[in-house]
């Protein structure tokens, strides 16, 4: 018997809608076989598909008042999370699901997540400073994350301790969060090419684009859209720069509604 998995994502604020998680939750439906359960944890169910689970925001456990929402990702890694036990797939919401899912499961690793350095473009200039250009290089891009809930919460207990100290030492939590995990020895990536960026992976470079649509590469199964464009800016017809031209993204329509097979 397949023992049953988790898959969640978060949604706070205004800045995505019900539509995210729905089209994120048809999109899971229909690339992962295994029996799961999909939760989303929100601040707000309105408008949420009968088929996701809608649970409250999981507390950072810092006093009212204290709380970088910033951070807020890291509120996953403690004890308890909902009512939830066992392997978790992380998601954000800003990316589709375009292959299949049961691999992400299958994988042996206690954590594992996207390198980072891989859905952008090599950046010579941070050879300047080795010490920070290795660090930069190991640093994990918490969109798509597996863990055991409940086994990592030392990630959560160094933030806690010593929140503002997290805030000057790291810019963003993943970078706090991939730290932690390295310093554990728990730090290990998905293959490459499973989670690809939109922009850097599917949009011909420079001059290209204006003579190719974007694609699919072959192998991924997860569209990440790190940094600029947003998804809701090519959904819309823009995300466009003199040099980088993107065309007919049909295929990121409908699989964003979940109809990719």
């Amino acid at each position: 018997m397949v023992t049953p998995v988790n898959v969640i994502c978060m949604k706070w604020g205004s800045m995505y809608g019900p539509e995210y998680v729905n089209n994120l939750r048809a999109g899971v439906a229909r690339h992962l076989r295994r029996p799961h359960r999909f939760v989303c944890f929100t601040d707000d169910a309105s408008g949420l598909s009968p088929d996701v689970e809608a649970l409250p925001l999981p507390s950072l456990g810092l006093p009212a008042g204290q709380q970088d929402l910033r951070w807020r990702k890291l509120a996953v890694f403690g004890a308890q999370l909902g009512d939830l036990e066992g392997t978790t797939l992380f998601l954000d919401l800003d990316l589709v699901v375009v292959g299949s899912l049961d691999e992400f499961f299958e994988l042996p690793g206690e954590f594992l997540i996207i390198r980072d350095d891989e859905l952008f473009r090599h950046k010579p200039l941070r050879k300047v400073n080795p010490e920070r250009d290795r660090f930069l290089a190991s640093v994990g891009n918490s969109s798509v994350f597996r863990f055991e809930i409940g086994a990592h919460r030392y990630i959560l207990d160094a933030y806690v301790a010593d929140p503002a100290g997290a805030a000057v030492r790291y810019e963003i939590s993943q970078q706090f969060q991939s730290a932690q995990l390295a310093a554990h020895g728990h730090l290990k990536y998905w293959p490459q090419g499973w989670c690809v960026s939109f922009k850097n992976g599917c949009v011909p470079r420079h001059l290209k684009s204006y003579m190719r649509d974007p694609v699919v590469p072959e192998g991924a199964r997860i569209v990440v859209f790190a940094g600029t464009p947003k998804m809701s800016d090519v959904l819309a017809g823009g995300g466009h720069r003199w040099y980088r031209r993107i065309g007919d993204v049909g295929w990121l329509r409908r699989a964003w509604q979940g109809a990719l097979s």
